[in-house]
């Protein structure tokens, strides 16, 4: 191993974005090397870092998107942790073919956990038997999560996703960087920084927090290349997408229960998508959603059905897919992509009294769909903060209560991503501290050969 290597993934850092507003980041690009970072399709987070390390297209590695329907249990599954989910090999393990002792950390990143990865961190939450959430982390080797915990203090998961998430998150994640870049001096360290993501989704890219969000995220983002300088690290920094403005949701499952191919069950907790028994359902992820028809005699009819809602701009059937990287057994029958102003919403029931108790609350687990309007606490609830609190205690105290304060107000979510940009500057972006690299841009499945030839030196 010739030289040590830490890359920073500061997500929906575009081109557009760069400037006097990251003057650390901006700093950076200018000693080293900038350019456009050409996407994968689907841009969304789990299979653009699975390209990003492995070199590959979702068609290989596949992760089709954040998640997806698991036809064997015949259930949608989103944010799984194993990285034995992800095919092929990663740039670490590649790295060790030439240097066996070769070390690498792993924080944050998804698809974390059982990975071959020195070290590793991730947001683990402990669900009680009485209902109750804690905040918490995974960790390998396990000591690491006390060193952590005693070092760095809890780690604050509520700052990290939902109506509460704020930089607190991504600066506990940087402070933990730092600390193993100190204390275990891993030959390559693999840091994924949200904030500036979450924000951009809530108030959209020109949204009036933007620029503090920015400098936030700079703020984090410099503390954390300042200490790996100092100790010799050569420094990449990269995203995974742009934000675009969206002025609206499509609601692709209500379409496809009104013609009559999605399934409920209708019970006491409300009316829950039965995707065993519905002959076509869509798994929405932001601006792309998988649709699984059970009857391949279907297809035709599905596609055409969701070509004419307002709001899809196109429909990919297997052609499609292999045009565009996405063709696995995991990817529904088609796939359906959005207009750049709008994204497609998880909702399939017709009557917001029907809908089923979790889609009120922050629950990124049971949901069939990717749900950004869990960054909001729902506007129409009186005096809704002191409730939450009320509410909080009594869970502390021990009672069993239910955090119900998400709206089912698409038209609150104001950025998106998941289709391909229009334009390079606001898509992804490389920068480094290296200046041997000249290219006028960088495909995203390049990231792991660019990250090897910068260790070989």
């Amino acid at each position: 191993m010739t030289q040590k290597v830490l890359v920073v993934n500061v997500v929906g850092l575009t081109p557009s974005l760069l400037g006097d507003r990251t003057p650390r980041l901006h700093a950076l690009a200018r000693d080293g090397f900038q350019a456009p970072l050409e996407g994968i399709f689907p841009a969304v987070t789990c299979s653009a870092q699975a390209s990003m390390l492995t070199g590959t297209l979702p068609s290989e590695h596949g992760i089709v998107g954040n998640g997806w329907y698991f036809r064997d249990l015949s259930e949608v599954w989103l944010w799984r942790q194993s990285n034995r989910l992800v095919a092929g090999e990663k740039i670490w393990e590649r790295l060790r073919r030439h240097h066996p002792g070769l070390t690498c950390a792993k924080l944050f990143w998804w698809y974390n956990m059982y990975s071959s990865a020195d070290w590793s961190v991730t947001p683990r939450p402990v669900y009680f038997a009485d209902g109750r959430k804690a905040p918490s982390i995974y960790t390998y080797p396990a000591s690491l999560k006390l060193e952590l915990d005693r070092e760095l203090g809890a780690f604050p998961l509520f700052n990290f996703w939902g109506p509460t998430a704020n930089i607190a998150s991504s600066d506990w994640i940087g402070r933990c960087a730092r600390r193993v870049l100190q204390e275990q001096a891993p030959d390559l360290a693999l840091v994924y920084l949200p904030h500036l993501d979450y924000e951009l989704q809530r108030v959209g890219p020109s949204g009036p927090r933007v620029d503090v969000a920015l400098k936030e995220i700079d703020a984090v983002a410099g503390d954390l290349i300042d200490t790996a300088r100092e100790r010799g690290y050569e420094v990449i920094v990269l995203s995974e997408y742009g934000i675009s403005e969206v002025r609206g949701s499509v609601s692709l499952n209500r379409r496809l229960r009104e013609a009559g191919f999605l399934a409920v069950q209708e019970t006491v907790q409300g009316e829950l998508l039965d995707p065993g028994a519905s002959r076509a359902f869509a798994v929405c992820d932001h601006q792309i959603a998988h649709v699984y028809v059970q009857n391949r005699d279907d297809v035709p009819t599905v596609r055409k059905l969701l070509e004419d809602l307002d709001g899809v701009e196109s429909v990919l059937d297997r052609d499609g897919k292999e045009a565009c990287g996405i063709a696995h057994p995991r990817s529904g029958e088609l796939v359906a992509i959005s207009t750049r102003d709008r994204w497609f919403d998880y909702y399939y029931w017709l009557d917001d009294a029907h809908a089923p108790d979790f889609s009120h609350t922050v629950d990124i687990h049971r949901k069939p769909g990717y749900d950004p309007v869990e960054l909001f606490m729902d506007p129409q609830k009186s005096a809704v903060k002191l409730r939450v609190v009320s509410k909080l205690l009594m869970k502390k105290l021990g009672f069993r209560t239910l955090m119900d304060f998400i709206p089912l107000d698409a038209s609150l979510v104001r950025g998106s991503h998941g289709r391909l940009p229009d334009d390079a500057s606001d898509g992804p972006i490389f920068l480094s501290s290296s200046r041997a690299i000249s290219t006028s841009s960088i495909k995203m499945t390049e990231i792991s050969q660019l990250v090897e030839q910068i260790c070989l030196g």
